[in-house]
């Protein structure tokens, strides 16, 4: 790759971890970058993966405190996570570039809808939140299994599905169900990160490039989250996912 190559690279993953820290979504941006990049789509799926694993833990240290008394419930749920995990790492591995290059405007399609449905899907979970007194839904871990599934097959979008299901399951107040989400969105991308290193797959030198760039964006969202409109930086993230789609669509159906 040369040089504007890897700019291109470290500016979408600032781009795509701020926009995890602010609203989620960001492997809209770094993914279509990578393969925009000339990087085949299964290896872009990996090296993305690895790349944002930085920006992942920096949102879960940020969160850290939300994670309080949420211990007895910790080891059953990210064990649900990173088996999921593991799961859909296998199955991108053997994965066809042709098959994940014709999935691609579906998955990208279906992520930019569920950050589209964001807002009424929080004030909905917000209205659903009970007593943190109550037990933790019996089919918890396995549906978190069949998202984390998703998860490590491709990972758009993650973010927002796993908060639907901890909203519904967990029974604790949004801020500490989104800090769950964050721990089980690190565990699953690291579980699927680790499974990806062996591959051969990765491109190394653009995942070092990204994944300086996604922890900086990762530590800038976060301190912006009091600055910036969420809401109108998530109408413009739905409004890049949206033509994106668009072009994949008709690039591949086209």
């Amino acid at each position: 790759m040369h040089g504007w190559e890897y700019v291109a690279a470290l500016s979408a993953a600032l781009a795509g971890g701020m926009i995890n820290a602010l609203v989620g979504g960001g492997t809209l941006v770094t993914f279509p970058t990578l393969v925009a990049l000339g990087v085949p789509p299964v290896a872009a799926n990996m090296t993305n993966a690895v790349a944002l694993c930085p920006g992942y833990f920096g949102g879960t240290y940020a969160q850290r405190r939300e994670l309080q008394g949420q211990r007895h419930r910790l080891p059953t749920l990210l064990m649900a996570g990173a088996i999921g995990g593991l799961a859909g790492a296998a199955l991108l591995r053997v994965t066809s570039d042709e098959g994940l290059r014709t999935a691609i405007p579906v998955l990208l399609g279906a992520a930019t809808l569920l950050l589209a449905l964001q807002p009424r899907l929080r004030l909905w979970l917000g209205r659903h939140a009970a007593s943190a007194a109550r037990p933790d839904a019996v089919w918890l871990a396995p549906v978190v299994v069949g998202v984390a599934v998703y998860g490590g097959f491709f990972g758009a979008g993650i973010g927002v599905m796993l908060l639907a299901v901890l909203g519904l399951g967990v029974h604790e107040p949004l801020t500490r169900a989104n800090a769950l989400k964050q721990a089980l969105s690190l565990t699953i991308n690291l579980v699927a990160a680790v499974f990806f290193v062996f591959s051969g797959r990765v491109w190394w030198t653009v995942a070092a490039v990204m994944g300086v760039g996604s922890w900086l964006g990762g530590v800038a969202g976060g301190r912006l989250v009091g600055r910036l409109d969420p809401e109108r930086f998530r109408l413009v993230v739905v409004a890049i996912g949206a033509v994106i789609t668009v072009v994949y669509g008709v690039r591949v159906y086209g």
